[in-house]
């Protein structure tokens, strides 16, 4: 890496750690541990430094603050003995060719679960490696609850999990790479879980990574069930716990999808059941080993895995009869293009304003000029405009036909401007668009229309950059700063993000209303922004969650790009009336959502709510395991 490029980055750092609290108090100790590992290393940790996404709260520092103490660890095993009809939990592990002291592990972390009602199930898939067939034989003889499948011929990993279903006894499974590990507390979590959510059929956790000198690094907290995030990237991974019936329906794992074959399961699966039948743990249950031939390690490691999950992807739309046209992949994840209808619905584009003309004539010209989206409507709300210059030019384009301007010369409300251009619209489809909105590229608002277009989704939203090309906005988080906030606001606009988030088509919570398309249909079923509690802030965010209500999901797209100049046009609310009225607003959302704005289903409990940028929660917003009174006071 050059010196200039270092620096740039070190820089973009500072911006993004601005906020976060326990970077102070964690210099020292990265100064030290720099001093002592020498300059080789010092270069390593001044590049992950240098990456605003590697560089959070010590994750060392934070397992040994939060993780299972010894007292939850007894209060865990004797609820696990109390149990009258305890869950059955078969591990399911292929075997071929791991180094013998991993594969040695993998099989003690199983054995070393608090929860005691387990069933390894392994299968060589006939490992040429002498060591591991004497290795496996003694596991099995050791503990009667390990079988082992000795296959006679190789047949590669889908073969070889579907040998070890077959001595499957228990009504789930969970799955096990031959050289990862488990925490001990990790398959007693799922049995909470399997008891609290009874109609559930799929249970997935966050994971790690661990070190080949067994450091852990690199948590993956997750949110809820995302299946469009599903589409991009294989979210569900580790733990990943089905039900045995349910995989044996679908008929196991497929032949020819080595390498992708438990993404391709559990797309199949999930096409079987209802969303409250995939259940998130929010707690780091599995340790993925990083080595050369790890796929932890990347795609390029194996990439015959990219063939496999292009096809499974593919397959789970082509039966969900979306109209898809190709499956991508780029090293952020995969992305899935959708055709539009013939013909194509009207968009109507409705752009409130006041003079600006700065960012109006940009806005508009580049709108129509750039976008190449078949059949779209301009409606301008010129909200009292008194510049003559700006008079000039809507005059102009609507003398040309290029728009349509609405006056409105009512005090500013943002909602009700919007509102009522939304009652005029001729678009089966609205696009709400900020008049300091750049288009820079020609297929954003193709790239919204076809995912506003799916069936269940609501709101839309794109990508939207500064004009310094950082980003402004990829999607809404619920709960940050008290009422939600821009995710990775401020990062670098083509940096992937928290796993590759700020880039990939996913479901959010809310989505900014700078530039957010919807149906029109439902635009008008939740009654529209909320023009009388939330006049200019958070109606976007209220309007959201308003469609979540009536059952709609809420997308963010990351392909759709924008330059976004914000508050260019009206200002910063600096005066003590805005201040007033900023303050009302959030009191209104916090009574209107409570409890919600405390849980975004697209958010991890174990990621802060101080600032957008995914950084690790001190503490996490998660409940321990309940221990006796008695014991509690005595620790």
């Amino acid at each position: 890496m050059k010196v200039r490029s270092l620096i740039r980055r070190l820089r973009t750092s500072a911006q993004v750690l601005r906020g976060d609290p326990g970077v102070v108090l964690r210099l020292p100790r990265f100064v030290w541990r720099t001093l002592k590992e020498g300059p080789r290393a010092s270069l390593d940790r001044l590049r992950r430094l240098s990456d605003p996404l590697r560089f959070s709260v010590d994750y060392e520092a934070w397992l040994a603050e939060f993780g299972t103490t010894a007292l939850e660890k007894e209060a865990m095993q004797a609820w696990a003995k109390a149990l009258p009809e305890p869950a059955q939990i078969a591990v399911l592990m292929p075997v071929f060719n791991p180094k013998p002291e991993w594969l040695q592990a993998a099989i003690a972390s199983v054995q070393a679960q608090l929860y005691p009602h387990w069933q390894l199930c392994i299968a060589d898939d006939c490992s040429t490696d002498p060591r591991i067939r004497p290795l496996l034989e003694a596991a099995m003889a050791a503990d009667p609850r390990i079988q082992v499948v000795f296959r006679e011929r190789n047949g590669h990993i889908c073969a070889s999990s579907n040998s070890a279903l077959q001595v499957v006894r228990a009504p789930w499974l969970a799955l096990l790479d031959h050289d990862d590990l488990l925490p001990d507390d990790a398959l007693i979590w799922v049995a909470q879980a399997i008891q609290s959510h009874p109609e559930a059929r799929l249970f997935y956790s966050d994971e790690d990574k661990i070190s080949p000198d067994e450091t852990r690094f690199d948590p993956y907290f997750k949110g809820d069930w995302n299946p469009l995030l599903m589409q991009a990237q294989n979210t569900f991974s580790h733990l990943g716990v089905y039900n045995t019936a349910l995989v044996r329906s679908v008929g196991g794992f497929r032949e020819g999808f080595e390498g992708s074959q438990d993404h391709d399961l559990v797309l199949r699966c999930s096409e079987r059941l209802r969303r409250d039948q995939i259940v998130h743990i929010p707690r780091v249950l599995y340790h993925w080993r990083v080595h050369p031939e790890s796929t932890a390690g990347g795609a390029q490691a194996k990439p015959y895995t990219v063939q496999a999950a292009e096809r499974a992807i593919t397959e789970h739309l082509q039966r969900q009869q979306l109209p898809l046209q190709a499956v991508g992949w780029t090293p952020l994840g995969f992305r899935a293009e959708l055709a539009l209808p013939e013909p194509a619905p009207r968009v109507s584009v409705i752009i409130p304003t006041r003079n600006g003309l700065k960012v109006l004539e940009p806005c508009l010209n580049s709108l129509l000029r750039i976008t190449r989206y078949p059949d779209f409507e301009v409606l301008v709300v010129d909200n009292g405009s008194d510049d003559p210059a700006t008079l000039r030019f809507l005059e102009g384009l609507e003398q040309q036909g290029k728009i349509c301007v609405l006056r409105d010369p009512s005090p500013f409300n943002y909602s009700a401007l919007n509102n009522k251009a939304v009652e005029q619209a001729t678009g089966t489809l609205v696009c709400l668009l900020n008049n300091d909105i750049e288009v820079i590229e020609p297929d954003w608002l193709e790239a919204l229309v076809v995912q506003a277009l799916r069936p269940g989704v609501g709101a839309v939203g794109a990508r939207l950059l500064y004009p310094n090309r950082t980003l402004q906005h990829a999607g809404v988080l619920l709960g940050v700063g008290g009422v939600a906030n821009h995710a990775h606001l401020g990062w670098p606009g083509e940096h992937p993000g928290y796993f590759s988030r700020a880039q990939l088509n996913q479901e959010m919570a809310a989505v900014t209303g700078a530039c957010l398309v919807v149906r029109k249909e439902h635009y008008l079923k939740v009654g529209g922004l909320d023009a009388t509690h939330l006049k200019v802030a958070f109606n976007d965010v209220d309007f959201c969650l308003k469609l979540r209500e009536i059952g709609l999901h809420n997308v963010y797209v990351g392909a759709a790009k924008l330059i976004h100049h914000e508050s260019v046009s009206r200002g910063q609310d600096l005066s003590p009336e805005k201040a007033a009225r900023f303050a009302s607003e959030v009191a209104w959302m916090q009574q209107r959502w409570g409890e919600q704005l405390k849980h975004d289903p697209a958010y991890n409990p174990n990621l802060c709510l101080d600032n957008p940028h995914f950084r690790l929660s001190w503490p996490p917003r998660l409940e321990r395991w309940p221990v006796p009174a008695q014991e509690s006071a005595q620790a």
